[in-house]
């Protein structure tokens, strides 16, 4: 998972084991149930920060009482090492936060 144009497989995708994380279509997607509106505004602005320095932009929902994000490499047309990545990281900023993904 090296490079970061390559698109992955579903297989690839499933091996990075993305807890909270779902495949759909040419996208992952993840909610993260906030329980409140200002925790969910404290974790768009770490994705949003994290998402400026990778140079890789999710698209993101705040709502009461969570946040939903998508990613996918719109370069490519699928999901990538990128996505990835900034899913782990999106991931721990959720953790640090005491906030779960949702398990639909």
């Amino acid at each position: 998972m090296t490079d970061p144009k390559q698109k992955l497989s579903p297989s690839e995708i499933a091996e990075a084991g993305l807890a909270g994380w779902r495949l759909a279509d040419e996208t992952l997607t993840a909610h993260f149930q906030t329980q409140d509106f200002a925790t969910g505004l404290d974790l768009v602005n770490r994705i949003g920060g994290s998402a400026e320095e990778a140079n890789h932009h999710p698209d993101i929902t705040l709502t009461y009482p969570e946040v939903g994000v998508t990613l996918s490499s719109h370069d490519v047309g699928g999901i990538t090492s990128r996505d990835v990545d900034l899913a782990r990281i999106i991931s721990g900023h959720a953790e640090d936060l005491g906030v779960e993904a949702a398990t639909e």
